[in-house]
């Protein structure tokens, strides 16, 4: 079951009226997006950026049926780095834009799209599986060296040396990766270096890393951010407000220095000075939310 993070911040900071015109530029299970329609009133829009075809057009149909048409929201399969072209081809500036950067539950709990260590499916952690190489075919190919760091800068991942190695070999020994629970398997061989009485919460957390680092990588996803952080002063409207979620420090750390260098550069005229997280009693019900980060900036 899909659980929508930090709404009440979310909504305490944007600060929506009836009227305005908003952006969510990931719009997953579309629940953040309800939840800002309703503030419009049904005056006014918001637009929704997904590259999942899968999910996005279910999303597109289970807020239709609950009031939500083609009149106040518009559901497009783009890319959030292209936010450019959108204000562009709508002819006119954001009042408020979010972006949830977390992968939505309902990506997590197929097995089909390999998000998951926790059930067999195919290896592809692809957002779009249309598009690019599957998390498979990246390890088919990738080196030594380019997979270590990937783990690392990806995902600060302890044991990244350890589980190359096992890539490595299986690799060598034309034992095919093509599944999540045979990555699993790699994980669990390379971390037999762990006391057998943290070996068990130490593979469940360096699977977790693993397959984030890999999805980052299959998905270019500090590719997009870095692009999308360029681009929002240029589509936001004067006062326009941005929130973001954040959901590793990799992330975290683009988000942080991309809203300070462009408030220095004069482009918003405040940011958050601290992070914004959820609550303990959200956590308790979501324990999803816990890894999350919310910053904000505020356009000149």
């Amino acid at each position: 079951m899909h659980i929508s993070i930090c709404v009440n911040e979310i909504l305490d900071f944007l600060q929506i009226q009836p009227g305005q015109v908003g952006l969510d530029a990931t719009l997953g299970y579309g629940g953040h997006t309800k939840e800002m329609l309703k503030c419009l009133n049904g005056k006014g829009h918001i637009y929704g950026l997904d590259v999942d075809p899968i999910e996005s057009e279910k999303t597109k149909k289970r807020l239709a049926s609950q009031g939500f048409a083609e009149d106040v929201l518009t559901v497009r399969l783009q890319n959030f780095a292209d936010i450019d072209l959108v204000s562009k081809d709508i002819g006119r500036k954001f009042d408020f834009i979010l972006a949830d950067l977390g992968v939505s539950s309902m990506q997590i709990d197929n097995p089909d799209r390999g998000f998951s260590y926790k059930v067999e499916g195919s290896l592809d952690l692809r957002l779009n599986p249309n598009k690019g190489k599957s998390a498979a075919d990246r390890l088919k190919e990738v080196t030594k060296i380019e997979l270590e760091g990937m783990l690392v800068e990806n995902s600060d991942e302890p044991y990244a040396k350890e589980i190359t190695k096992v890539v490595m070999d299986w690799r060598k020994k034309g034992k095919a990766i093509e599944t999540t629970l045979q990555l699993k398997e790699v994980i669990e061989e390379a971390l037999c270096v762990v006391p057998q009485k943290e070996r068990k919460e130490a593979v469940k957390k360096s699977c977790a890393r693993t397959f984030q680092a890999l999805r980052i990588d299959v998905n270019n996803e500090f590719e997009v951010l870095y692009s999308f952080l360029e681009k929002l002063p240029e589509v936001l409207a004067p006062n326009g407000r941005v929130a973001i979620l954040t959901f590793h420090s990799g992330e975290d750390r683009l988000v942080k220095k991309s809203f300070k260098e462009m408030k220095n550069l004069g482009l918003y005229s405040e940011i958050s000075k601290d992070v914004i997280r959820p609550s303990a009693e959200e956590c308790l019900r979501n324990p999803r939310a816990k890894s999350t980060k919310m910053r904000w900036a505020i356009k000149s």
